[in-house]
């Protein structure tokens, strides 16, 4: 006799930490940008270069790379960009990581500030997030049937379980040209860029998945000509494509975490030779796991008719799907121009980033909390200070349903930042609206014994001699036709053929002629 079994993976997280670096350096303007006037906005990005796992430890490097906008001190104030870099090596406490464990670590910039020392020397400190994670996939197996002569009676029911199917990492590469609009001067050299990735969606076929979305890109150049013209524009570029990925499967249920890596931004000319194209080069980041959520008939019990069955049992764990979902919500805030800077004569572009807090679970769902951080750059009406930059956080609050999640649940929500609308209401207020999107998943780990093998031996000479050939049995409270079977050692069909049964139950009180046989 030999059973059928069906292999189950389950991802879980095997040990997990956090930490938070803070990064603190002065730094000289290079020798080819002009003089610091006023300091106007400052953006970066973490990167993840090396990670290593000791015996609960895990080291990390990495590298901090910020941008910041600046007015030069010269005799017409113009903006610059100075970029720069800070690294940064952190050991972390990470309770049960070996060396030999995969850690994946999320780096978040939670916050970033420069300053002015002087026109030669800014202060740049920053604090960093890092949320460091083992995953293992572990297998469970469980009968789901048998090939074999003997006579032996199952007992089945149905298991729901989520399985992994693919869990791997991957990248998008993105080659996109934008060529400026009739009417605006050609490149000189670019001042200052900004990309944003928005809206991205995936749809997952057979051995591919396809994604589509957009990037927003604003940036500030100087123009060509005698005056050097100091030029702003934004655009939206649409982005689609996509990724071969062996063993999937349309139907699939997907887990997909997206961000833009390497990024490369250049000015390129046109066929006539004029500078007039800007040509993006990004790497997307992909963190992919794909599922299958299944339905299998397990066996939870047997007994042979002509032998002494025994099933093996072995405790085993799966992920059950309680709910995927996904909502939006609209936010709005208002921000003003801070006493003694410069007014607002024209808004440029803005950003937005999403700040998560809390995530807990609720009787609705998971409550989500966090904020908006909102930047604007605008022209002023202050000659000595043409351009600025408007700050604000937008709180927000909100449940995402999921009216099955509780406390035991497993839940990721992974959000993003829709769409983004800031206007002018006068010249030192601006009004913020913002669409937010939070992706939920939403499982639990579900634990019973599983029949992993069986055991066969002869019936005892001595219990088959004392079985009856036939009983008049009455039904009591708690039993069934499979424990009846199972005592006298008769097949379920059987005993509801003899007793003209069909497919319903029996209850308490009910006669049953038991016979023995096959």
């Amino acid at each position: 006799m030999e059973f059928i079994q069906k292999s189950i993976h389950m991802d879980q997280m095997k040990c997990a930490a956090s930490a938070q670096v803070t990064l603190e350096d002065d730094i000289n303007i290079t020798d080819a940008k002009p003089d610091v006037y006023q300091l106007v906005m400052e953006q970066g990005q973490v990167d993840i270069e090396e990670v290593r796992a000791v015996e609960d430890h895990v080291h990390v490097k990495g590298t901090l790379k910020f941008q910041v906008l600046y007015i030069s001190d010269e005799e017409v104030r113009c903006p610059a960009c100075m970029e720069g870099m800070l690294s940064f090596s952190e050991s972390v406490f990470m309770n049960g990581v070996s060396a030999s464990d995969n850690v994946q670590v999320k780096p978040v910039l939670e916050d970033l500030s420069v300053g002015m020392i002087n026109s030669r020397k800014l202060s740049v400190q920053a604090l960093v997030d890092l949320s460091l994670c083992v995953e293992v996939v572990e297998e469970c197996q469980t009968a789901v049937g048998f090939e074999g002569d003997e006579n032996v009676e199952m007992q089945k029911k149905i298991l729901q379980a989520l399985n992994l199917v693919i869990s791997k990492k991957d990248i998008f590469r993105v080659r996109e040209e934008l060529e400026l609009p009739n009417g605006l001067p050609n490149i000189f050299s670019l001042l200052w860029q900004s990309c944003e990735l928005k809206n991205i969606s995936w749809r997952i076929l057979d051995e591919k998945m396809t994604l589509q979305g957009e990037l927003s890109l604003f940036f500030i150049y100087e123009g060509e000509g005698e005056e050097r013209p100091v030029i702003w524009h934004e655009a939206t570029i649409p982005v689609s494509g996509s990724v071969e990925c062996q063993g999937m499967r349309e139907g699939m249920l997907e887990n997909i975490r997206c961000r833009i890596g390497h990024k490369e931004i250049e000015v390129k000319a046109d066929t006539d030779g004029e500078e007039r194209k800007i040509a993006l080069d990004l790497v997307l980041d992909l963190d992919m796991k794909l599922y299958e959520d299944i339905q299998t008939d397990m066996i939870t019990d047997m007994y042979g008719v002509t032998k002494e069955v025994e099933a093996v049992r072995q405790r085993g764990r799966c992920k059950q799907l309680v709910m995927k979902n996904t909502g939006k919500q609209k936010v709005n805030g208002k921000f003003k121009v801070a006493a003694g800077l410069p007014g607002i004569q024209q808004l440029c572009g803005s950003f937005g980033e999403i700040q998560m807090g809390s995530t807990e679970p609720c009787p609705e769902g998971v409550k989500i909390d966090g904020a908006v951080q909102v930047k604007s750059i605008y022209t002023t009406t202050d000659p000595e200070i043409p351009y600025y930059c408007i700050k604000g956080a937008i709180p927000f609050s909100y449940t995402l349903e999921m009216p099955a999640a509780d406390s035991s649940c497993i839940y990721e929500v992974e959000p993003s930042l829709e769409q983004l609308a800031v206007s002018m209401l006068d010249g030192s207020e601006v009004d913020a609206k913002a669409t937010l999107s939070f992706a939920g998943l939403c499982c639990r780990v579900h634990a019973e014994d599983m029949v992993t093998d069986v055991k066969i031996a002869p019936l005892d000479p001595e219990k088959l001699a004392n079985l009856p050939g036939i009983v008049a049995y009455i039904v009591k409270d708690g039993d069934s036709l499979w424990n009846i079977g199972k005592k006298y050692y008769v097949p379920v069909a059987r005993m509801r053929e003899m007793n003209d049964l069909g497919d319903r139950d029996v209850k308490a009180g009910d006669k049953l002629l038991v016979v023995k046989g096959y």
